[in-house]
């Protein structure tokens, strides 16, 4: 439960189960016993240590981590430096350079600095074991992260949640739509983008109701700046 951000720990008290999460973690623990898991285990809360909840205006939603070597740090979506981006990821990007410019696209796949400016890019499993997706579904990750959805969602007003494919889309239930605006399109995978994720334009449509809204964007020390020209996405 340490490994948990202080910031995460107490806005979610009263909310989460706390003595779950700790069986869960328990439960992960062993799988690192019996083989390779995937994110290292400094890298599991990632997404939540860089991005506190009062700094939150974009949540990206996952399922699991990458199950290659190398490849998941923590942030959905994203993959470390140097390490080549997923079909999926590549999609995004694709989908990026058209919505917002080439200019917009990240140099790499890491995305830290959407996380930093306050993107949270949350998977609802936050483990997996290596080349096997989907591995540690079931073991309590999705009660954690639900609880973390409904939690914004009843604390914080005016957030944007990104819900790609089906599976994100079943979370829509967890959040008030009268407070958020929640985006909801095809999954970037291969197997899906051309059937209503390209040409979705969910980053200009995150910005343009974040804008109305007025919320400022963070500079590199933390603080909340006065311009209301986010860019989350750059």
């Amino acid at each position: 439960m340490e490994q948990l951000p202080e910031a995460w720990r107490t806005f979610l008290a009263g909310e989460m189960d706390f003595p779950a999460l700790t069986r869960t973690l328990a439960a992960v623990e062993e799988k690192r016993r019996q083989g390779e898991v995937f994110p290292p285990a400094g890298s599991v809360f990632r997404a939540l240590e860089s991005t506190p909840p009062d700094r939150v205006r974009v949540v990206i939603l996952g399922q699991d981590p990458y199950h290659g070597k190398g490849e998941a740090h923590g942030l959905a979506f994203s993959v470390q430096e140097g390490v080549k981006p997923p079909p999926s990821l590549r999609n995004i990007c694709r989908e990026l350079a058209s919505d917002l410019g080439e200019e917009a696209v990240p140099l790499s796949g890491f995305l830290a600095r959407w996380a930093e400016a306050g993107v949270l890019l949350l998977n609802s499993v936050l483990s997996v074991d290596a080349d096997s997706p989907g591995s540690h579904a079931g073991i309590g990750w999705e009660r954690f992260t639900d609880g973390i959805i409904r939690a914004l969602s009843s604390k914080r007003e005016h957030l944007v949640f990104l819900l790609w494919g089906a599976y994100a889309q079943k979370k829509a239930e967890l959040i008030d739509g009268m407070r958020h605006l929640v985006i909801e399109s095809a999954h970037p995978s291969p197997l899906s983008a051309r059937r209503g994720f390209f040409g979705s334009r969910p980053f200009s449509r995150a910005e343009a109701y974040l804008k109305d809204w007025r919320w400022p964007r963070f500079g590199a020390d933390g603080k909340a700046g006065g311009s209301t020209q986010l860019e989350l996405f750059q």
